[in-house]
């Protein structure tokens, strides 16, 4: 009789991803269904043939203009169909796209723009005073091409190109043949900066095929599936996702940003099938007192880019019956490294599920970070597989840091069950040192979110001479809900650890978070040494 297969094994066998340009997947999609609705966008709806003249119309505007492969091209606009549009057109003729993120004051714009030697920068017509800007502030001699947003010259950069005028005037047929092979670099989205200046990600063709594949055959996504998009462009979970749902021939709807009542009423009209979030979100719909019948066509939620606290996710499984699935990833894995299986009675929500295909893992010793570690221990995990990184850009000795003997660092603790599922305890370097134990602010948060007068958390530690460390909780506590800083603290200490109990509570009015819902700690950091004066 045959072995049974383990079910991490089936979930991990290796797929055949094609070594093509990215722009391949998308062209591939409108051979086979090329009057399909690709881009909803308000009232504008794209089949997947119109999408392609537009791509190819955009990148030979670009080329014309004077653009070869290996120049860079920065995109400054929220979600809309021309980012994605021009970032499919440059990676057809071998162009570099670096995603910048549209609320980026003048200081952010003119160091990603100089850092990154951007030749060209395609910009919302609305935040031209933030690159004028920047423009005074910084020489930038690689910046050639302004294309804007909109109809017009506009009057104020008489030397921008309106990318409308752009695509009117080019020819709608294939572009140039460019040879751009798989480890050609595609894209260089910087990080957030939670530490130091952002550093700018070498992703390549490569990178980013095989992980829009990883990511639709983890999905089971197909061209049957409507995706409710709102995250943003920029970030890279964005990047993926619109990618990806024009690889697999679905069909996105594009939202400039998140508005939680706009999203109910797309879901509704556009009888969506997936809804992508990140933790903050699902809070406010597990506690939005209003009906979330409208979301009845989803098949599943899915949330990543940060921890997902069990509490609001439970709360919202129980109001709508959806699935709620997180997955995981990060910038240097194009993102996702984990995914949950298809088959919602294998998910288990409080994991970020299993690797992905041709994805490899292991947990290591924190401090070494080289003994492999055993089932359920903790340990920084560490991934290999064709969606890593090809290094940071001007950045050798963090590269060398970060990737190593073909390993991903991730900079996450974690461990592995007995089934192949993996838990995310915390980042490495946010952990909290008391008296030589460490100890998850991720996993105070999360106990500090079960208190019903409890909104949001974050835990810093405030450092100590005796102790090392202290645990600080900084709460932000629901509307007409009343606590005391003794009446958590008891909470929560009472369910902990002696180790892991909270010393202090602050109450605040917000918890200062990126725009892909991960706590800005260094911010809090910062302001709690200012409190004391240090």
């Amino acid at each position: 009789m045959a072995k049974k297969m383990a079910l991490p094994e089936l979930f991990r066998l290796p797929i055949d991803f094609p070594d093509v340009p990215y722009d391949r997947l998308v062209r591939m999609a409108a051979e086979r269904t090329p009057e399909r609705t690709a881009i909803i966008y308000h009232d504008l709806a794209l089949t997947y043939r119109e999408v392609v003249s537009i791509i190819n119309s955009i990148a030979n505007g670009l080329y014309d203009l004077g653009l070869r492969k290996g120049d860079c091209i920065c995109l400054y606009t929220t979600n809309r169909p021309e980012y994605t549009l021009t970032f499919i057109a440059a990676a057809s003729i071998g162009v570099v796209v670096s995603p910048m993120n549209p609320v980026y004051k003048e200081r952010e714009v003119g160091y990603q723009l100089e850092n990154s030697e951007a030749r060209a920068i395609l910009i919302q017509r609305e935040l031209l005073p933030v690159l004028q800007l920047a423009r005074q502030n910084k020489t930038l001699p690689n910046l050639k091409y302004i294309l804007v947003t909109g109809q017009g010259v506009p009057e104020e950069v008489p030397e921008a190109i309106p990318l409308a005028a752009l695509i009117r005037r080019s020819s709608p047929k294939h572009p140039p043949r460019v040879d751009v092979h798989g480890d050609d670099l595609l894209a260089l989205p910087y990080s957030s900066g939670t530490t130091g200046l952002p550093k700018g990600t070498m992703l390549t063709h490569h990178n980013l095929v095989s992980n829009n594949l990883q990511f639709t055959n983890a999905l089971k996504a197909d061209l049957t599936d409507v995706a409710l998009l709102f995250l943003p462009f920029y970030h890279i979970y964005g990047v993926m996702l619109t990618g990806s749902f024009l690889a697999c021939g679905g069909t996105q709807i594009m939202m400039e940003r998140f508005d939680l009542l706009q999203s109910l009423e797309l879901c509704e009209k556009h009888k969506a099938t997936y809804y992508f979030a990140v933790p903050p979100i699902i809070m406010a719909l597990a506690n939005a007192p209003i009906d979330l019948s409208k979301l009845k066509s989803l098949k599943y939620i899915f949330s990543g880019a940060a921890p997902l606290p069990m509490e609001p996710t439970r709360k919202l499984q129980e109001k709508t019956g959806i699935p709620i699935v997180q997955g995981y990833g990060l910038t240097e894995a194009s993102p996702l490294t984990h995914s949950q299986p298809s088959d919602p009675a294998l998910v288990r929500v409080d994991s970020v599920g299993m690797p992905t295909h041709n994805t490899e893992q292991k947990i290591v010793d924190i401090e070494t970070g080289e003994h492999e570690l055993p089932q359920g221990e903790d340990g920084e995990i560490i991934i290999r597989g064709p969606q890593i990184m090809k290094g940071y850009w001007k950045a050798p000795e963090e590269t060398a840091r970060t990737l190593r003997n073909g390993w991903l660092y991730t900079g996450d603790v974690g461990h592995v069950d007995e089934d192949g599922y993996t838990y995310i305890v915390d980042r490495k370097k946010e952990m909290i040192k008391y008296k030589g134990f460490g100890v998850a602010p991720a996993e105070i948060e999360a106990l500090l979110l079960e208190h019903p007068a409890v909104l949001d958390s974050a835990v810093i530690g405030i450092r100590d001479d005796e102790a090392g460390e202290l645990i600080k909780g900084l709460v932000v506590l629901r509307q007409g809900h009343s606590a005391t800083p003794e009446e958590i603290i008891t909470f929560a200490n009472g369910k902990l650890a002696g180790y892991k109990k909270v010393h202090f509570i602050e109450f605040i009015d917000v918890i200062p978070k990126t725009a892909s819902g991960k706590i800005l700690r260094r911010d809090l950091k910062e302001r709690e040494k200012e409190l004391r004066g240090l």
